[in-house]
């Protein structure tokens, strides 16, 4: 065992062999023997997050869904930036819309988390329970065109694990071995689908524990911040969860220590500490929405002082509330959104750039016949975005 009564309450240690080496692996305590109530100050912090989640869900547009893309790509690009994958924002969207991309990149595979964010923040809606298929099929459509082989894709993993260090031998962390997982995951699922505890403290549990079991070959990082986003999104009634995983990336070191705390027995420092990252991404997804409905404004006072009637450019104004959604325009995307022709997409997407809303990025093919798509973006949007591939 791992030592006396607390960390006999915490987790067990168990003799593991791994390529004829005798190691020490770490099986954690089913929740449902854990202690997990949360003090007054905790519960405070779990409080205040959900509150500034609510604010921040209270500013949404009625027309949200431009904005909840961008959100959705915030949370999908700071939950790839913890584990090491970045890629510039511009590839990252091509990625999204499949346009020229099509080799396994790094821009790949942040569009991948975000598609399975996507997925997680869609079955929250619906009446269907978590479940380990639930986090398989997020590890499929996360791992889709990465370097995992394909038998260790969606499916939990039948070796032993570790987080840290080259192998077991000089690992930070020995995770379950594969025969504990089945009971470690339904204890877990069970815990995620109750609806009698606090909602960010259990979005906390339930991530710090999936990330002790750690049941997939690789991934297992992103996937709990995935789990994050359907319980928030799911518990607190949200059409889209805040960013959370832009405040663990501004604070990884905390964020690991966190992890540490919780499996030593400490879940109050823990779920503080989470709680404290909750509220920043929502006071950061109000920031967000504030400073892209202020961009909105600007745009159409600078559209409107150009001397053409609001009528003729009745396309335009169409083409600037896709921006949230669709980082890069191209004459394709406003042929299919607003249903104008060829050659009136090409005149918007020109009227944007004439006035400096938007900027002519390049080109892409999108398929294997026609003429290059021209590539427009906004500088601004950008650079919100967090990233600014102009420069």
């Amino acid at each position: 065992m791992t030592g006396h009564s607390e960390s006999e309450a915490v987790g067990s240690e168990v003799e593991v062999i791994w390529r004829g080496r005798r190691v020490r692996a770490f099986v954690p305590a089913l929740l449902t023997s854990r202690d997990l109530t949360l003090d007054a100050a905790s519960a405070s912090r779990c409080a205040t997050a959900a509150a500034e989640v609510g604010f921040a869900a209270e500013a949404m547009a009625v027309e949200y869904e431009p904005l909840a893309r961008l959100l959705l790509r915030a949370e999908g690009v700071a939950s790839s930036y913890v584990e090491g994958i970045t890629a510039p924002v511009v590839d990252i969207v091509l990625a999204e819309e499949h346009l020229g991309q099509h080799a396994a990149t790094p821009a790949t595979w942040v569009a991948s988390n975000l598609d399975a964010v996507a997925d997680a923040v869609a079955s929250a809606y619906g009446m269907d329970a978590c479940s380990v298929e639930l986090l398989c099929q997020w590890h499929r459509t996360l791992m889709a065109d990465s370097p995992t082989p394909e038998q260790y894709v969606g499916v939990l993993r039948d070796e032993q694990g570790w987080t840290g260090g080259t192998s077991p031998l000089d690992a930070h962390l020995v995770t379950p071995p594969p025969s504990a997982l089945a009971a470690l995951l339904e204890d877990l699922v069970d815990y995620t689908n109750r609806t009698d505890i606090d909602p960010v403290a259990q979005a906390a549990v339930a991530h710090a524990q999936f990330e002790l079991i750690h049941p997939f070959a690789d991934g297992n990082g992103r996937v709990g911040r995935v789990l994050v986003a359907w319980l928030l999104t799911r518990r607190l009634g949200l059409v889209v969860p805040p960013p959370v995983s832009v405040a663990i990336a501004a604070d990884v070191a905390g964020y690991a220590t966190g992890l540490v705390l919780f499996r030593l027995g400490d879940h109050r420092r823990w779920i503080g500490w989470f709680a404290d990252a909750v509220a920043r991404g929502g006071k950061a997804q109000r920031s967000l929405i504030t400073h892209v409905e202020e961009l909105a404004v600007q745009w159409r006072e600078r559209l409107a002082t150009t001397g053409r009637s609001i009528r003729s450019d009745a396309a335009v104004f169409a083409a600037i509330d896709l921006l949230p959604r669709h980082l890069v325009l191209t004459s394709r995307t406003l042929v299919n959104e607003l249903g104008i022709s060829p050659k009136a997409a090409r005149a918007t997407l020109q009227r944007l750039g004439a006035v400096g809303i938007l900027t002519e990025y390049g080109t892409v093919r999108s398929g294997t016949t026609g003429q290059p798509a021209a590539l427009f973006v906004s500088r601004e949007l950008l650079s919100l975005a967090g990233s600014n591939p102009l420069r």
